[in-house]
């Protein structure tokens, strides 16, 4: 058939794709932010969400909590934990976080002293078509949790955001804004410290470029590439998980933790390094395809909002953005008014309504 063997494609290092060193931590601080207490983990079956159990479980808590929409996913984490860490008191609940009365049952039952958020949509171009669910899940999800963190008085509230926050040109890197600025605003007047931090791509993870390029290789090629200019940040799920981690045992509430990332990787780079490393030549043995970019895309990730600070921490690859306040009382509104929208199912007003929320937004030229 002439197809080349996944057999044949060589085992890849993912640092080697980085082109960097590793992140280093404070691991006595996470430690004392972890050990012994309860912890939450919404998204738990997901990439990110389940490297955050496996990294949790190495600081021995009271209790893990593993909070998941998806039941195979959940089913799947909780197998390989209980296998992993036998010494971890775990539990496995199925919820939706857009559910508001079984979110408030299970913070009422358990009283999570940490709870780190990881559940949302994520993928630009889904989120395009299906503006209503990244509402729902990414804003509404985010508020409803929140609320139940302060009401049940957590210590500290973890929100994993994206780069693709940053001026977004997507549904899904707006939802993440607002959920962002609700977190932050709500820390300026709660005792539980809100934290969020913002990371590019992760190598690995699902629906992730390079698990679609090693199939790709695998099959044979070719690879297909959206522009040749197209750059991203890139890091390894468990660098962004214990940077996530090093950044929630730091934070004091209120904080956008921005990680960097090194420089941007050109993603047709990327492809040629990972051809390379699988033992083949790039444009020969295994072709490139460029498809042109998707609905929602950019061609390159920023780090930072205008109106925004840097500051140092100290950690050399951690920096904060601290954030101009937004009125509060206009912020409420707009979610209640967007999440009104969305519960709806009215496409058509959804993209003017972000624009509101979100006046850097430049998407929404598209017909969902």
């Amino acid at each position: 058939s002439g197809k080349l063997r996944v057999s044949q494609t060589r085992k890849v290092d993912i640092n080697d794709l980085l082109g960097r060193e590793a992140v280093q931590l404070d691991l006595d601080l996470i430690e004392a932010f972890a050990r012994d207490k309860v912890i939450l983990v919404t998204g738990a079956g997901g990439s990110i969400g389940s490297e955050m159990c496996r990294q949790l479980c190495n600081f021995n808590p009271r209790l893990l909590l593993l909070i998941e929409q998806a039941e195979n996913p959940l089913f799947r984490v909780e197998r390989e934990l209980r296998s992993d860490f036998a010494a971890v008191p775990l539990k496995a609940i199925i919820c939706d976080v857009a559910d508001a009365v079984r979110v408030d049952e299970i913070f009422s039952n358990y009283a999570p002293q940490v709870v780190v958020h990881a559940a949302a949509h994520k993928h630009v171009p889904l989120m395009e078509a299906n503006p209503c669910e990244a509402i729902k899940n990414n804003v509404v999800g985010t508020q409803i949790v929140a609320d139940a963190a302060e009401k049940y008085g957590t210590a500290k509230f973890l929100m994993i955001s994206t780069d693709k926050a940053v001026n977004p040109t997507s549904i899904m890197g707006s939802s993440k804004r607002i959920a962002e600025m609700y977190v932050q605003d709500l820390s300026r007047t709660s005792r539980t410290h809100f934290i969020t931090v913002r990371f590019g791509n992760v190598l690995g993870s699902e629906g992730s470029v390079v698990p679609i390029f090693k199939r790709q290789i695998a099959e044979g090629g070719p690879v297909t590439i959206t522009h040749p200019e197209m750059k991203r940040y890139f890091m390894t799920i468990p660098e962004a998980s214990q940077l996530i981690l090093q950044a929630a045992a730091m934070g004091q509430g209120g904080e956008i933790f921005v990680l960097d990332m090194g420089r941007p990787v050109k993603i047709v780079d990327l492809a040629k390094t990972l051809i390379s490393l699988s033992g083949f030549v790039p444009g020969q043995d295994i072709k490139m395809d460029f498809t042109g970019p998707r609905p929602g895309e950019k061609l390159f990730e920023e780090l930072s909002i205008e109106g925004e600070d840097m500051q140092h921490t100290r950690h050399p690859k951690i920096g904060i953005w601290k954030n101009i306040p937004m009125d509060r009382d206009k912020l409420r509104a707009g979610i209640d008014q967007l999440a009104e929208i969305a519960r709806s199912d009215a496409h058509n007003g959804i993209i003017d309504k972000i624009r509101q929320l979100v006046p850097e937004y430049t998407g929404g030229n598209h017909n969902g």
